[in-house]
């Protein structure tokens, strides 16, 4: 299996995005980095499966799919669209956590931007030695780095605290509307 350290040019978005001081307060046992076109293998989608449906599709689905995000952001290189972080056990070579940013282009405020937070998980067996909180922060950060004038989450009511101590306040109330299943398939691109 391919280490971590050889993975430079499999990268969903520039590394360097990630603020240094996050890297450092993980200290020796755990590494954080941008995506890797080879996570699937690294457990990614199990992981993700402990927050909402994920079902895996194989690997030629999910590289296809990495592919699709790298595409978006090298449109716009210095400021990417999506910028997913992983936390992966240096002895394991596992990932043991991991989060989204998505970066939203807007017309309003001068054509700027606002950062949303998605898909934070974290391994049940490792919560509680702040990955969590060295996720967000990364996020936070790399959304700050990119010029964003806010950033943005949406939570259950029991991580209400969690995020709180994180540096995020209770504002607004989000509003949620699914599409049926018979009609996502309808339209489902197959490509």
């Amino acid at each position: 299996m391919t280490t971590t350290a050889e993975l430079e040019e499999d990268f969903l978005f520039d590394r360097q995005l990630i603020p240094d001081s996050i890297k450092e307060a993980l200290g020796s046992d755990y590494i954080i980095r941008p995506l890797s076109k080879t996570d699937h293998g690294r457990s990614h989608l199990a992981l993700l499966a402990g927050l909402t449906s994920a079902p895996d599709t194989g690997l030629a689905d999910y590289q296809k799919r990495f592919e699709l995000l790298r595409s978006i952001n090298a449109a716009t290189p210095a400021t990417p669209t999506y910028a997913t972080v992983c936390i992966i056990n240096c002895s394991t070579d596992r990932m043991v956590g991991c989060g989204t940013l998505v970066l939203e282009h807007k017309f309003i405020r001068a054509g700027g931007s606002v950062g949303h937070i998605e898909d934070i998980v974290v391994d049940p067996t490792v919560r509680g030695k702040s990955l969590g909180k060295r996720i967000i922060e990364a996020l936070t950060g790399i959304s700050e780095r990119l010029g964003a004038y806010k950033t943005i989450l949406d939570c259950n009511k029991d991580n209400i605290a969690f995020y709180e101590k994180c540096g995020y306040v209770h504002k607004e109330y989000e509003m949620v509307r699914y599409t049926s299943p018979e009609i996502v398939e309808k339209y489902k691109r197959k490509s």
